[in-house]
């Protein structure tokens, strides 16, 4: 069992029975499964990955999962502008991610940027709040979409 799993489970189990509900085997199925998912996914990525692993899980199961997962505060959302699903991050025991996304083809880009931390913490100072987090998101036209563009509008011409 990875060192982080057995904490995450206690936090999920005391989570799960401060709602009288039951930690289940598919329940403990998908945690494991997100635990093992190296960045930003969305439902049907994570049953996906179950299924090839040979997991029997239902897809309205990881839905509910993921939403008790996100209450308990082991998970959070990721709105990505205009996107059709929603994507997931694990939150606990894990450092922030930072991401530049393009607008027009999706394409994720994860930063690794100390700067961000140290302004986060340095405004956080300023106002005397203690953080636990960020999420820092660039949104913009990448270079490949931008090309691409500049591509449509030349044959256009032509």
């Amino acid at each position: 069992m990875p060192p982080i799993l057995a904490p995450l489970c206690a936090v999920f189990r005391r989570y799960l029975k401060s709602c009288s509900l039951r930690y289940t085997s598919e329940r403990a199925d998908v945690l494991a499964a997100v635990m093992d998912m190296d960045d930003l996914f969305d439902a049907d990525s994570l049953l996906m990955k179950m299924r090839g692993d040979g997991k029997d899980v239902s897809k309205a199961t990881v839905y509910r999962t993921l939403r008790l997962l996100q209450d308990a505060g082991i998970v959070t959302p990721f709105m990505l502008l205009d996107a059709k699903v929603t994507h997931y991050q694990l939150a606990y025991g894990r450092d922030p991610s930072d991401y530049m996304v393009c607008v027009q083809t999706g394409e994720l880009v994860p930063l690794q940027c100390d700067e961000v931390v140290q302004l986060r913490e340095r405004l956080a100072e300023q106002m005397g709040w203690t953080t636990v987090g960020h999420r820092f998101v660039i949104y913009g036209v990448s270079p490949a979409a931008s090309n691409e563009d500049s591509r449509s509008e030349s044959s256009q011409r032509t």
